[in-house]
């Protein structure tokens, strides 16, 4: 009996329950779509992020500090220990190699070059520029033409085992070299295989292969240090402990530990990135990598903020049609109550009906919502996102605690309404 008065109650104020339907419809689309490019977003944004440059540089533990007055460096560049060469592929067998996007070494060298007719001191760079290498079955290339995406090149890039370079811009202006030509650089000489436009300090100097720095300083196989880009996730209470540590192991409880070090927070990262290479530190540069906590976290408030309107929308809408749908079908309802029903029957009915119009919205709406998403992924991201199953029984969840919020209301002024009142038109 229940459900034939069920079927034939749900078969009444089409109208109605077709808004009803639309609003529940759209709030779950929105929703949909928002869960799902927040789910996903994560990495994606990690990326594109990334193109901002590196987020960890990793140096000699024995390396003294830098000592800057007026923002010029008065470390000799020779000073201080050294990192192998030989010891960099090991980043890429940390825990975390597959969120290592690229890194880069560095060793600089001050030299007398031979520029325009006459001797100067100038400070040459060796780093990779796209070093290909393999560690165990993996092939990677990696340098700064990944770590430093702005650089900017007028000519072509050098290669990582040639004798081009690449001048500063504002050292080329300076001296009047151009593309093409040939620099002596401690009795070695070079040529320009290209213009660099970059920051402040790279415009002054001459970037050249790591092996060319090598030779120029005497010092085969050494890196000063590494820049290395990763994707991390924000950091939370537990990082900014770690972080704060001297020694994470010994300040963290076991657990958390090991929870900390299976995440992948920057700090835990550089702390793996110390681990694989013998005798360095490693550190998160902070302003680069705070700055990507907050954009995440600002991005992702930004969802939840919408997904709450879209909802409290979808909520308030079906809270009138129901109210109105009830207050329409009042005789209805003192009828049922005149013939017996109880206010428990009354209210399983109308939340039967309204549980079955969140079902069907639902539906409908985590379709539009799956839809949505993809168009944002290729939108924004330019990729496809990845959509979890769990997502919708979530979403079909939502969507009925959303109806009954709204139809609760409505749902209880029925439940009291008085035969006699109703039935005689008084109310």
């Amino acid at each position: 009996m229940f459900p034939r008065l069920v079927y034939q109650s749900f078969r009444r104020q089409r109208r109605r329950k077709l808004l009803a339907g639309i609003a529940i419809t759209l709030g779950v689309a929105v929703a949909t779509a928002m869960i799902a490019v927040a789910a996903d977003i994560g990495d994606k944004i990690n990326r594109e992020l990334r193109t901002f440059g590196a987020n960890i540089v990793v140096y000699p533990d024995t390396d003294t500090l830098d000592v800057e007055i007026g923002g010029v460096n008065l470390k000799p560049p020779a000073d201080g220990a050294y990192l192998e060469e030989g010891d960099l592929p090991a980043i890429k067998g940390t825990f975390w190699r597959h969120n290592i996007v690229a890194f880069a070494p560095f060793l600089p060298v001050t030299a007398d070059a031979w520029l325009a007719g006459h001797t100067q001191r100038v400070e040459l760079v060796g780093t990779w520029f796209a070093h290909p290498f393999r560690y165990g079955s993996d092939n990677f290339s990696t340098g700064v033409r990944t770590t430093n995406p702005w650089w900017k090149v007028d000519g072509t890039w050098p290669a990582d085992d040639g004798n081009d370079v690449l001048l500063g811009e504002a050292l080329a202006a300076r001296t009047g070299m151009h593309v093409g030509d040939t620099i002596k650089v401690g009795g070695r000489e070079l040529k320009v295989a290209g213009i660099l436009s970059a920051g402040p300090t790279e415009n002054q100097q001459i970037v050249a292969p790591l092996h060319v720095a090598q030779e120029l300083a005497g010092r085969p196989g050494a890196v000063r240090r590494v820049t290395v880009s990763a994707l991390t996730k924000p950091e939370d209470a537990l990082a900014h402990r770690a972080a704060l540590a001297a020694d994470p192991q010994k300040a963290l409880s076991p657990e958390l530990y090991d929870r900390w070090y299976c995440s992948p927070y920057v700090s835990s990262i550089a702390y793996q990135l110390a681990e694989a290479i013998p005798h360095s530190r490693a550190e998160q540069i902070r302003q680069v990598a705070q700055n990507e906590g907050v954009v995440l976290s600002r991005i992702k408030g930004l969802m939840l903020l919408v997904t709450l309107a879209a909802l409290l929308a979808s909520a308030l809408a079906v809270s009138a049609a129901m109210a109105t749908a009830i207050f329409e079908r009042r005789q209805e309802v003192g009828l049922m109550k005149a013939l017996g029903a109880g206010n428990l029957s009354v209210a399983a009915l109308f939340f039967t009906e309204a549980g079955l119009l969140a079902l069907i919205g639902g539906c409908v709406g985590f379709g539009i919502g799956i839809a949505l998403a993809e168009q944002i992924g290729k939108w924004i991201f330019h990729a496809r996102l990845a959509f979890e199953p769990v997502l919708f029984p979530v979403v079909l969840a939502v969507a009925v605690l959303v109806t009954f919020a709204g139809s609760a209301a409505s749902i209880r002024r029925a439940m009291h309404f008085s035969p006699a009142i109703v039935l005689r038109g008084d109310a």
